[in-house]
């Protein structure tokens, strides 16, 4: 399956819209990515496409827990394979997230930041074969930002820990240049596309 099928099966739409296929593109060849995109302007395709056709899973980073829970709802009524580990969540229903990635039964996490501080979540993410980290709401590692949220700060930390470092792509609907620059340094983005 390549990035059009993937976008037509899962997704029933014909073609991409601006700015998507460069960054799908980019983040496939295995390069890092920023995206910039107005909100609806349909950011999570940019990280759910490559998603499916990496080989590992997806950990996409999120501080938004009724995003997360659309989005996952969305991905298992299109028949992809997600969950979401956050604090909505039972410590049984945790569980059972962990459970069934250790089993390799998902596509894409969806996580909050918080939850990478974890030592569990950390020794369980070093046994994972995660080919690629997407950071939705980029703009809370920066301190410019008016949603700065300090747990941001540690998601280029628990990306270093892993055994192989994944692609990793930010994205956010808006950015000034001071909070582009610190979110390209913050989360160690190598040479990003934009």
């Amino acid at each position: 399956m390549d990035k059009y099928e993937a976008l037509r099966h899962y997704f029933g739409y014909t073609g991409f819209r601006g700015g998507q296929e460069k960054l799908i593109d980019a983040v496939l060849c295995g390069r890092d990515a920023l995206g910039i995109m107005p909100t609806g302007g349909g950011k999570s395709i940019c990280y759910q496409i490559p998603a499916l056709l990496f080989g590992g899973i997806t950990l996409v980073i999120s501080p938004l827990i009724s995003l997360m829970k659309d989005q996952v709802m969305s991905l298992k009524d299109a028949g992809i394979h997600a969950a979401f580990l956050n604090s909505s969540l039972s410590y049984e229903q945790m569980q059972a997230v962990y459970r069934n990635l250790r089993e390799g039964k998902y596509k894409i996490l969806y996580i909050a930041p918080e939850r990478l501080e974890t030592a569990e979540f950390l020794s369980l993410a070093r046994q994972l074969a995660i080919s690629f980290v997407a950071v939705d709401e980029a703009h809370c590692v920066s301190q410019w930002g008016n949603d700065f949220r300090p747990s941001y700060l540690g998601i280029a930390d628990f990306v270093e820990r892993l055994p192989m470092r994944p692609v990793v792509a930010a994205f956010t609907a808006t950015a000034t240049e001071k909070v582009r620059h610190d979110i390209i340094k913050k989360l160690r983005l190598r040479f990003p596309d934009t």
